[in-house]
C-alpha cells in the first residue's frame, strides 16, 4: 500500500510538508504543491479518509452540484473535480438540478447538513438566494460571481470577453460580415456576459453584422430547432452558445444539404471532447475543463479550513483559448 512515506520520497520533500501541501495547500509553494500532487497523483496515494475526518470533526464530503450532467462540459469539470478530492482525502457528492432553480435550492438546503462544503456551479439561483447559502456554509461558485454582499464568495469564472474577442477576430479574419450568435438559457449567467461580449466585439469591427438568436436549449436538440431560424438571417458565420448546440445546429444542417464550412462557418463554445465527433471538427474556444474542478475544490477546502480568513480576492479566473478546426473558412457561396 502506498504510504505519506513514498510521496515524500517520490516528492523530494518531508513527511510534513506532504501532510500540509494535502490539508492546507495556502501554506506551501506552488513548485512544491506541483510536485507533490504530481507524486500523489503517479502513486495512486489515497489519504485514510475516516480517520481524517474524525481527527477534524467533519464529514469528509463536499458536494457539487451541477445543471446537466449529460453535459460534457460538467462531465470534464467533475473529473477535475474528483481528482483534487481524492488526493486532499475528501469524498465528492455530484447532483444533477435538470436546469431547474428550484431543484437546484432544494439540493442545496438537503446538502448543507450533510457535507462540509458546496461548488454550485452555473446556477440559476438568485444572487440573493446564493448570498443565503454561502453565509450559512462553505461554498464556491464557478461560472457566477456575486456583487454586493454576496462579492466575497470565492468564484472560479471563464474570461469570457477574451474567449468571445478570438472567435469574432478568427471569423472577421476570414472574411464574414453576417454574423449570427445562437444564445443559451436566459438565467444563465456566462450567456448574458458571453452576449454583451459578442455585442461588443462585433460594433468594434467596421462592416460587421450581428444577430442574436436567445434563449435555445444548451442541447444538441437545442440547436436542432432553432436551425432552420439560423439559415433564415443570411449570416455566413455561426457562433454558438456551447458545442452541444453546435452539434445540433450541423447535424440540421446537413440534412438540409448546406455545408459546413463551404457554406456557412461554425464556431462552438467549451471545447468538448464533442468538437471530434463530429464532421467536420469543431473550431471552439474553451479552457481546460478539469482545472475548473481543480480549482474550485481547492478554493473550497480553503475556505474549509479557514473559515475566518478574508475571502475576497480568492476568485479565479481562466482564460479560454479559440482552437480551429475544419468548421471556419472564408465565407463560400452562400
Amino acid at each position: 500500500m502506498v504510504t505519506v512515506h513514498d510521496v515524500a520520497a517520490r516528492s523530494g520533500v518531508s513527511i510534513a510538508t506532504v501532510s500540509r501541501t494535502l490539508r492546507e495547500p495556502h501554506r506551501v509553494s506552488d513548485d512544491t504543491r506541483v510536485r507533490v500532487l504530481a507524486a500523489v497523483d503517479e502513486l495512486g496515494y489515497r489519504p485514510n479518509r475516516a480517520a481524517s475526518s474524525l481527527r477534524r470533526g467533519r464529514t469528509g464530503v463536499i458536494a457539487l452540484v451541477v445543471p446537466d450532467i449529460e453535459n460534457p462540459y460538467f462531465a470534464s469539470m467533475t473529473k477535475g473535480a474528483q481528482v483534487m478530492c481524492r488526493a486532499r482525502g475528501y469524498g465528492l457528492v455530484v447532483v444533477d438540478t435538470t436546469e431547474r432553480a428550484e431543484i437546484e435550492d432544494e439540493e442545496v438546503r438537503a446538502l448543507r447538513s450533510q457535507t462540509d462544503g458546496l461548488i454550485i456551479a452555473s446556477s440559476r439561483l438568485s444572487d440573493e438566494r446564493l448570498t443565503e447559502i454561502a453565509d450559512a456554509a462553505p461554498c464556491v461558485l464557478v461560472n457566477r460571481r456575486l456583487t454586493g454582499p454576496g462579492e466575497a464568495v470565492p468564484s472560479v469564472t471563464i474570461d469570457e470577453e477574451t474567449g468571445v474577442e478570438a472567435a469574432v477576430a478568427h471569423l472577421y479574419d476570414l472574411g464574414h460580415r453576417g454574423l449570427l450568435y445562437v444564445g443559451g438559457p436566459s438565467r444563465s449567467w456566462s450567456q448574458a456576459r458571453r452576449s454583451a461580449a459578442i455585442a461588443e466585439a462585433a460594433a468594434s469591427r467596421a462592416g460587421l453584422h450581428l444577430v442574436q438568436v436567445s434563449d435555445c436549449v444548451p442541447t444538441s436538440e437545442g440547436g436542432r430547432a432553432v436551425a432552420r431560424e439560423a439559415l433564415a438571417t443570411g449570416a455566413t458565420a455561426v457562433i454558438a452558445y456551447n458545442d452541444l448546440v453546435a452539434a445540433g445546429l450541423l447535424a440540421q444542417w446537413t440534412e438540409l444539404g448546406v455545408r459546413v464550412p463551404d457554406d456557412l462557418s461554425l464556431v462552438g463554445f467549451d471545447d468538448t471532447f464533442v468538437t471530434g465527433l463530429v464532421t467536420p471538427p469543431l473550431t471552439s474556444v474553451g479552457v481546460d475543463l478539469r482545472e475548473l474542478g481543480d480549482a474550485a475544490v481547492e478554493l473550497l477546502l480553503d475556505r474549509i479550513d479557514r473559515p475566518d480568513a478574508n475571502a475576497e480576492g480568492n476568485d479565479r479566473t481562466v482564460v479560454p483559448r479559440l482552437v480551429v478546426r475544419a468548421s471556419t473558412a472564408a465565407p463560400g457561396a452562400r
